[in-house]
């Protein structure tokens, strides 16, 4: 059997170029990152392959790219001119795929997402699996965290958030408006009394659970009053930039917790936890799916932003009408109190 050179030189050098790609990714996923060793967790990859990947274009675009010293990383001129050009290298292989399978309608790739603890376990990462039973050639890497995150210098595709919108250049869809509620444990309430209001809660000192985050300098829970919305400044012993350990906390019997109603109506349900200052409850929060503007033409994620706000939409549905949620009248808490 003849063997033709040529075709072994042509697949020799298609290698060649998925590599060079490869390497130009590595490239600015370590320019994002500012570490080696987080680029190659990124990229699933050891540090070695990742460091060999640099090495690599280096050696054939002449020059280095990045400044090294034991404890920082950092790019050189030439990197940083070369960031650019390489970003747009990738956004137009991208797009092109994006292309190809929106003609095909066969999307198929690595899709990286984000969300708060609560929303993720609750509504997210349950319907993962859902999904893929209909893309199965789409492969989700799911990260939960209560912490901020910045999509661009994550390397995310989209993120859900639970909390006001900031103004930026992302892409956000407002998928629903999720009620909130103040709640605490039987325990507490029988120790500290059980606040009515808004009001009661700051002049009755109640210990207060927070989420706090780094450069947060004050807590205030906007409330709805018989006026509209309001802020009341609230404090506590007790703080985290975890949602899941302040609800710990709360069935604890440490304070008063104000929390998305997905997320305790079960304990509510049951009496673990027992809600309060029913007179004046929090003001919602908008859930929102975010993604960069370049990275919502993929055909994959707008699948995937499409799956889950049509989910988030539907279980928040359905819990709203089992647990429904607003303004009750002191005098009526009274009267409850009373029986």
């Amino acid at each position: 059997m003849s063997v033709n050179p040529s075709n072994h030189e042509n697949s020799f050098k298609n290698c060649l170029k998925v590599a060079y790609i490869d390497n130009i990714r590595m490239f600015v996923r370590v320019h994002d990152l500012g570490s080696m060793s987080a680029a190659a967790r990124d990229q699933r990859t050891s540090p070695a392959v990742a460091s060999a990947r640099i090495a690599e274009l280096e050696k054939y675009l002449g020059v280095r790219l990045f400044n090294r010293t034991t404890r920082a990383l950092s790019p050189t001129e030439h990197g940083r001119r070369f960031y650019d050009g390489a970003c747009r290298v990738l956004e137009a292989i991208e797009e092109a795929e994006s292309e190809v399978m929106e003609t095909s309608r066969a999307p198929r790739g690595t899709v990286f997402i984000a969300a708060p603890l609560g929303l993720g376990r609750r509504v997210i990462a349950p319907a993962i699996p859902a999904f893929r039973g209909d893309w199965p050639e789409v492969s989700i890497r799911l990260r939960l965290s209560d912490r901020g995150i910045d999509l661009t210098g994550e390397g995310l595709d989209m993120a859900f958030r639970l909390g006001p919108l900031d103004d930026s250049e992302l892409k956000v869809r407002v998928i629903a408006d999720c009620p909130r509620v103040l709640c605490a444990a039987p325990d507490y309430l029988a120790r500290r009394g059980t606040p009515r209001s808004g009001a009661e809660l700051v002049s009755q000192g109640h210990d207060c659970l927070m989420l706090r985050f780094p450069g947060t300098r004050e807590f205030r829970w906007p409330l709805h009053t018989p006026d509209g919305p309001r802020p009341f400044e609230v404090s506590g012993p007790l703080e985290s930039d975890d949602g899941e350990v302040l609800t710990n906390w709360a069935l604890d019997g440490a304070g008063v917790v104000m929390k998305p109603l997905f997320e305790v109506a079960p304990l509510l349900a049951s009496g673990a936890l027992v809600e309060v200052a029913r007179a004046t409850p929090p003001v919602a929060v908008p859930l929102a799916c975010l993604s960069p503007s370049r990275r919502h033409r993929d055909l994959k994620v707008r699948l995937l932003g499409d799956f889950m706000a049509s989910r988030c939409k539907e279980a928040l549905a359905h819990l709203h009408a089992k647990h429904p949620v607003g303004p009750v009248p002191v005098n009526a808490q009274l009267q409850e109190t009373r029986k």
